[in-house]
């Protein structure tokens, strides 16, 4: 148990072991972040992964018998909010639940239970004694019933996924960590899992934008409590929603017999020679979700494949699937690889990357089995064109 505000308590679980949260590299962990408002009616904000329930349940115990709790608000029904309450209701049958009409609809198929529910909108207020708290309904802010939970006397908004990190820590506040790292972590977050919802996001942000907060309780990481911090974390949302880039490039590859490792390295030795500022990935040694990371803050992404059986490698497919999804807009690439006799399967590199959303820079460049001196050197040109666009 953490005290956040006067009678406002954290008592969610620290997932120390978790490194993979579906597909997203999570070396740090992860916390699963409920919150305890005690009040007239005690009111539960989410629960936590459904392994977590005792750690959860004995942070509780530390502040109030659980069978008082009259109020659990379930902001999303995604299982690592949800996957405690049905546990928690055994202990205090009487309580609500207070969501979404889309939140009704999960749960409802998620757990095959009839509960008592609240439903809430936008703009609805529910007063649990001293405090009034108030829905903003955020959809597809990540999914159809994502909502925050604003509570009005102590300017602390309860966002859900948004403002989050994935990151396990024996800290409960970003100021704590270091606002760099956790800055980090909230890039890589919003990057995978916020990323296809800028439009939604933009409409959350205007929607709270009158609110004072002091404090931002995201459902997973550190909580946001300085100012400065709040600040931003909240420009940096509005930066990424936007789909603002920075002058910069990432060369994303896999290899087989080492010619588009070749051509991967010449691009990023001539881009770094120009100044500008370039990162280089092997597909075979970074996990996707720290590449799209980088992504996100990337305006030209070069993407480079060999072709096996006339198809790009597997990996490198994978990676286009996820990239597909998170569609990052107002970004520029380029393709390149090595062939044996046909070419026909760069046309799923260079399609996929339309798919996702980008505009291709150049035609792509694709050397018969190994390059040699003269193909690597006439990389130059399409580094010049970066330049050129990156001054514009």
């Amino acid at each position: 148990m953490v005290k956040i505000a006067e009678n406002i308590y954290w008592t969610g679980y620290v997932d120390w072991s978790l490194r993979n949260f579906h597909g997203y590299s999570t070396p740090s962990g992860s916390t699963y972040n409920a919150y305890l408002i005690f009040d007239e009616q005690p009111t539960l904000i989410k629960t936590v992964k459904h392994y977590g329930f005792e750690e959860m349940l004995s942070r509780i115990k530390e502040v109030i018998e659980p069978s008082k709790i009259k109020y659990i608000i379930s902001n999303h029904t995604e299982m690592d909010h949800s996957g405690s309450i049905g546990k928690m209701l055994k202990l205090c049958p009487g309580a609500q639940i207070v969501c979404s009409p889309k939140g009704q609809e999960g749960l409802k198929r998620h757990f095959k239970e009839n509960w008592n529910f609240k439903i809430v909108n936008s703009g609805d207020t529910l007063n649990i004694g001293r405090r009034n708290l108030k829905f903003f309904l955020m959809p597809m802010v990540h999914w159809p019933d994502s909502m925050a939970t604003y509570s009005i006397e102590d300017n602390i908004l309860f966002p859900n996924d948004a403002f989050g990190q994935h990151y396990a820590s024996s800290e409960r506040f970003a100021d704590c960590i270091g606002i760099d790292v956790v800055v980090k972590e909230a890039t890589k977050y919003y990057a995978n899992i916020v990323m296809p919802y800028g439009g939604q996001v933009i409409k959350a942000l205007e929607a709270l934008k009158d609110i004072k907060l002091d404090t931002i309780c995201p459902s997973h990481g550190l909580i946001w409590r300085r100012k400065e911090d709040i600040e931003k974390i909240v420009s940096l949302y509005k930066k990424l929603a936007n789909y603002e880039s920075d002058r910069s490039v990432v060369v994303i590859y896999d290899t087989m017999w080492h010619s588009t490792q070749m051509m991967a390295q010449k691009l990023y030795e001539l881009i770094d020679r120009e100044g500008i500022s370039v990162k280089l990935y092997n597909l075979q040694d970074t996990n996707i979700s720290d590449i799209i990371a980088e992504i996100i803050s990337a305006k030209v992404v070069m993407v480079g494949s060999p072709i096996l059986n006339n198809k790009i490698l597997p990996n490198m497919g994978a990676f286009l699937t996820y990239l597909k999804g998170l569609k990052p807009k107002n970004r520029y690439a380029f393709t390149f690889g090595s062939y044996g006799w046909a070419k026909i399967g760069f046309k799923e590199l260079e399609d996929s990357l339309k798919e996702a959303g980008m505009e291709l820079l150049a035609e792509g460049r694709y050397a018969n089995y190994i390059p040699d001196d003269t193909e690597l050197d006439n990389l130059k040109d399409i580094v010049i064109k970066i330049k050129n666009l990156l001054a514009s």
